[in-house]
């Protein structure tokens, strides 16, 4: 390797077995030949050379810059979940990773049959061989039966709903002592210790109808002065989930919780996600607080961070919350109608700071007792919803200005969390502010190729309610960076924030639980040790990329149910619209259930369609009929397989 210039980062890998280097923002990808990645899979680590100019045999693609892979320095993943098949005599995992591009030679299955879903470890992949090979270390189920296919989705991404046996030892002597140390807790609150008592302050929790575990409660005091007491209460999970234990090693390795269709794997145990962390309603709980006092426009005038103990007087739904505010009368009326008003101030403060309002609604699929699909629709947010978020949002703002002071001058505790999310890329903008422009939009691009989230907004708020709306949304949203975790601030362009961070949530996110610690440290409480602070930028990394995974797993479990819902209506007419164009296709979703499908290029007309990258539709050749981003379409579903998650649609 002496001499040539060696680059190392991931690689990604297409089904046919290519490879793609990304070099840097404006540089193309190297494209590297199957016989050159060393049997690469997507997401590994590789150091790639550059290797001259790839000409395609076949044709039909013109030359490009082209690399091979000289070392794999990690594997992305080592396992992965599929189902046992037969193949020239060769028993073979065919995976549900769709990245993973070729099967894995099983040599012993004992007696498992064929057909069954299963949790293979690769063990290595040897020089001139075909496949890997890869042995079983978990029977899951015979593929296509609901909890097997919901079990696989989950093992698939990394996610056990299992926990090791040290995790559960540690769990059965808090399901023993838990309460018992609660109340040792709160009989030293004034006695010396740092906690605040909080339990006169009138409290509720807000949450989904279905929601087993209450991290945030929020209480209301009017001061005699005309400004608000608000306090953010969310529970003290750090309490009992110290550093170097069981408990905390497993939940730095899951990262977070993840939310399927039917189902919920926590990164903590259940004694503590659904009972000793919850804010349950007339309990005594141990909490780690933000609390404001506001004026009437909702400005912060002072805040404390720290301990608390609370007691919530009441578990709210959002419907409940709602209906109480609809109505006029109700507990802790009064509380809610002055936090709703604040919430109102918070938000339009915000919006009016750049804040982009993306307001995507959730896909909701209801199951009957077996896991079938009955219904699909859409979430709906209430005002309730709305208040909700603004206080979550007030609290991790101000959490993440109040340690970014506390660590800028160095000292024990050198080190805080950041959630992040970078201005938009240049490019990506350009290409935004092109397509905009062909449909008649204008889009202002300050002179360094910046936009604002001003802006955006404008944009948003010009199209609602019309044909193109859907259009501008999806390719708006396809222009912004992604959010994650990092130790280095650069703000969180979204939410139009200089400071932002994860506080409110430690029963299913690990930095949060991170956070936490931070807050009780600065507040004269457990100091962090320096090694573990050390570890912060790998923990952000780890957690940023567990949260992909657990996204990835929710949405498919989301996209099999849909799938599955809609397979008995084959041969049915929907109403649909373009949701992606490729050379491959149309992307299409279906209105009615929002499913994803696909109508392959060679059966969307009677005519020979080419690919216009630059206005994102596809043109007939002697027919100039064009289908474009956003268009509403008439749809044919013609295919649905539930186990790929696909349907095919022609246009009807």
């Amino acid at each position: 390797m002496e001499g040539r210039t060696v680059y190392e980062g991931p690689i990604a890998m297409t089904r046919k077995g290519f490879g793609f280097f990304k070099l840097g923002d404006d540089q193309e990808d190297l494209l590297i030949p199957p016989e050159r990645t060393r049997h690469a899979l997507s997401g590994d680590i590789v150091k790639v050379a550059p290797a001259g100019l790839y000409r395609d045999p076949a044709g039909r693609m013109p030359p490009r810059a082209s690399g091979e892979v000289v070392e794999i320095v990690s594997r992305a993943r080592e396992t992965f979940v599929g189902t046992l098949v037969e193949e020239d005599g060769h028993i073979l995992l065919a995976p549900d990773y769709k990245k993973m591009h070729v099967p894995l030679v099983i040599a012993d299955r004992g007696s498992t049959p064929l057909g069954s879903k299963v949790l293979v470890r690769m063990t290595g992949w040897d020089e001139g061989k075909e496949y890997p090979r890869g042995v079983i270390k978990e029977i899951i189920g015979k593929a296509g039966e609901h909890d097997v296919e919901m079990r696989a989705l989950a093992l698939g991404q990394g996610f056990s709903p299992v926990f090791p046996p040290g995790v559960e030892k540690e769990a059965a002597q808090l399901r023993e002592h838990g309460r018992t140390l609660i109340a040792e807790e709160a009989a030293r609150v004034g006695n010396g210790s740092p906690r605040r008592d909080f339990r006169s302050a009138p409290t509720c929790t807000i949450d989904p109808k279905d929601a087993k575990d209450f991290d945030d409660a929020l209480s209301l005091k009017k001061n005699g002065d005309g400004t608000f007491e608000v306090g953010v209460h969310i529970a003290d999970v750090s309490f009992f989930v110290r550093p170097g234990g069981a408990l905390d090693d497993e939940a730095r390795e899951r990262a977070t919780s993840v939310y399927l269709v039917d189902r919920t794997i926590p990164m903590l145990p259940e004694i503590l996600s659904t009972d000793l962390c919850s804010l349950n309603p007339d309990q005594d709980r141990l909490a780690v607080s933000a609390v404001f006092r506001l004026d009437a426009d909702a400005n912060v005038l002072d805040s404390w961070f720290g301990e608390t103990l609370i007691h919530s007087d009441r578990r709210y739904t959002y419907e409940d919350a709602q209906q109480t505010l609809d109505e006029g009368a109700g507990d802790l009326h009064d509380e809610l109608a002055a936090l709703l008003a604040l919430s109102r101030k918070i938000r339009a403060r915000r919006q009016a700071k750049g804040a982009v309002e993306f307001d995507t609604p959730e896909v909701k699929v209801e199951l009957d007792s077996t896991g079938k699909p009955i219904a699909v629709h859409l979430k709906e947010r209430k005002a309730t919803n709305l208040m909700i978020e603004d206080f979550m949002l007030l609290a991790n703002e101000a959490v993440a200005k109040h340690l970014a002071d506390l660590t800028k001058n160095g000292g024990p505790h050198f080190q805080s969390l950041y959630r992040i999310h970078d201005e938009p890329d240049q490019d990506r903008i350009e290409n935004l502010s092109n397509l905009l422009r062909v449909m008649g939009y204008h889009l202002k691009i300050a002179g360094d190729g910046k936009v604002s989230g001003t802006e955006l907004n404008r944009l948003l708020e010009e199209v609602k309610g019309k044909p193109e709306e859907y259009l501008v949304k999806t390719a708006t949203l396809r222009s912004m960076s992604k959010a994650s975790y990092a130790t280095k601030n650069i703000g969180h362009f979204g939410l139009a924030f200089d400071y932002y961070t994860h506080f409110t949530s430690p029963i299913r996110r690990y930095p949060d639980l991170v956070i936490h610690r931070l807050v009780k440290a600065h507040a004269g409480g457990d100091p962090i040790a320096p090694e573990e602070m050390a570890d912060f930028d790998r923990i952000a990394l780890h957690a940023s990329e567990r949260e992909v995974a657990a996204a990835d797993a929710e949405r498919d479990s989301v996209k099999m149910k849909q799938v599955e819902f809609l397979a008995p209506r084959v041969g049915e007419t929907f109403d649909a619209v373009i949701s992606g164009v490729t050379d491959r296709g149309l992307y299409v979703e279906e209105k009615e259930t929002h499913a994803d499908g696909m109508i392959l290029i060679r059966n969307v007309g009677d005519d020979y369609f080419e690919y216009d990258e630059k206005h994102y539709r596809l043109v007939g050749r002697r027919t100039h009929k064009a289908y474009r981003l956003g268009d509403p379409i008439k749809v044919k579903l013609v295919a649905a397989r539930v186990p790929e998650k696909e349907l095919d649609f022609v246009p009807a």
